[in-house]
């Protein structure tokens, strides 16, 4: 099946709506037409969570990179006696293949490498066409696990969404893959009222104190994309880079209510005489 076909057989089916590739208005929709008409070889070292920490660096600095530990070519090669005590793998090539690591005499290898293994075989851009990961080489990365004081049980998840290159909004991520919380913002850290797939946080999250360096940072990086998602962690007062990403949701997780989806696809400018053709 095509590309353009599965998309719009896909789109009915988790939006119950028909997607309207040649008058896109919607952000779901141009998420779409993106995956379709929008490839660029430079999108598949951004999304390759190892190609894409040199990527950035280049772009703003070293200083804001997670440190690796090691990289391999499978998951036979894992050399598990040279990691330290705590740790996170993860493969480079798709979205789910993490493994985080508190205390390596606690964890179940089998049961880690198991996890690894299947997403090592599965194809990501297969999934929901995604073409920047059709390239991406499988690979295998461990990371320095990263623990910030205020707050022991997991890091907070920044995620500054640009269109055309400019930061429009920020999500805020809490207790990601547990109780997942989102909660989003504008540029000047005014509350945006709609849902995108998690509840609220009961307690509004605070302004992060690198708010407004993680937003220069993001646009840096968005130089010359339509639209890219690029997320953040704040450790102890410093910013990380955790990755970037095209399509969030895939462009198929509902918006709620649906005058923001239509909102947020009005940020993005498609090329001139993509749009609009009635």
């Amino acid at each position: 099946m095509s590309d353009e076909k599965f998309l719009i057989k896909m789109f009915k089916a988790r939006t119950d709506r028909n997607l309207n590739l040649s008058n896109p208005q919607t952000f779901n929709e141009k998420l779409q037409w993106l995956k379709l008409y929008d490839h660029n070889d430079r999108y598949t070292v951004m999304v390759d969570k190892y190609k894409a920490k040199e990527y950035v660096s280049n772009i703003i600095g070293s200083e804001y990179i997670i440190p690796t530990l090691d990289v391999w070519n499978s998951v036979e090669e894992i050399d598990w006696n040279s990691l330290p005590d705590q740790f996170v793998i993860k493969c480079t090539h798709d979205s789910g293949g993490l493994i985080i690591c508190k205390d390596k005499s606690q964890l179940n290898k089998e049961k880690a490498m198991a996890k690894l293994e299947k997403c090592m075989k599965s194809d990501y851009y297969k999934r929901h066409r995604e073409w920047p990961y059709k390239n991406v080489e499988r690979k295998i990365i461990a990371e320095k696990y990263m623990t910030d004081n205020s707050n022991s049980s997991q890091l907070t998840d920044y995620k500054v969404y640009t269109f055309n290159g400019r930061a429009k909004m920020i999500m805020i991520n809490k207790d990601r893959g547990v109780n997942t919380k989102a909660d989003y913002f504008d540029t000047n850290f005014q509350c945006l009222d709609f849902s995108w797939g998690y509840p609220h946080a009961e307690v509004k999250p605070q302004k992060p104190k690198c708010f407004d360096e993680m937003i220069e940072l993001a646009e840096k990086l968005a130089k010359d994309t339509y639209e890219l998602r690029v997320d953040f962690y704040e450790v102890n007062g410093q910013i990380y880079f955790g990755e970037m990403t095209f399509f969030d949701g895939s462009g198929f997780d509902k918006i709620e209510p649906v005058e923001w989806d239509y909102k947020i696809g009005s940020w993005i400018k498609l090329p001139i005489g993509m749009e609009d053709k009635n």
